[in-house]
């Protein structure tokens, strides 16, 4: 593994370790996280996305609550350009298991879009009849991007919070089950691929 990501790697696992999250600046890099922007899916987004529900037995669109749009990635058939992201979770998940003795089996995740204007309110990403969602994995792809465009990612920690601007290639790990969070408004699009590390093979979800 290239010692630059060998050092990612450890700050994401120190960052949960200590603290349940962690935050890296550049887990891709600006060329590798520009590519994933420029392909079809984001590009004609309006075509390939739908909106998002909440909750996950019925789903239902409540759009005062929840207001991104999202399209589930298939690891089979995702582009070049995400297949670099995705092979990078899996070495960070293997990682991950080695060093913090975690189990984690797969990883599922979105492209997502928040329109200007769009928030998601306060909330913790484990169902509550669904435990399978171990670690909540949140990469931005932002070029450019100014603190009074809002759409920070504000994590809860206990009497404190901690905001996250969705700056390009910079990915946010934590806790799924412990660390409530919201997404705030924004100026204009944001983009992101979001997901999580779960610890049950698909064929068994």
């Amino acid at each position: 593994m290239p010692q630059h990501l060998t050092h990612i790697f450890t700050q994401i696992a120190d960052g949960l370790a200590d603290r349940g999250y962690a935050d890296v600046a550049q887990f891709l890099q600006p060329e590798e996280a520009s590519a994933i922007l420029q392909t079809d899916e984001f590009v004609n987004h309006k075509l390939h996305f739908r909106k998002a529900g909440v909750g996950k037995t019925d789903n239902r669109i409540h759009e005062n609550i929840r207001g991104d749009y999202i399209q589930w990635i298939d690891p089979v058939t995702a582009p070049a350009a995400e297949q670099v992201y995705l092979t990078r979770l899996r070495d960070l998940l293997s990682f991950l298991n080695q060093n913090l003795f975690l189990s984690l089996k797969d990883i599922e995740i979105h492209r997502t879009v928040y329109p200007a204007g769009a928030r998601y309110e306060r909330h913790v990403d484990q169902f509550r009849q669904d435990d399978h969602r171990k670690l909540s994995i949140i990469c931005y792809l932002n070029a450019d991007w100014k603190e009074s465009e809002g759409g920070q990612l504000v994590l809860y920690l206990g009497k404190e919070s901690l905001s996250i601007l969705p700056h390009l290639g910079r990915l946010i790990c934590f806790r799924s089950d412990l660390l409530e969070h919201e997404v705030l408004p924004s100026t204009r699009e944001r983009y992101s691929l979001t997901g999580w590390a779960v610890d049950q093979l698909p064929e068994l979800r």
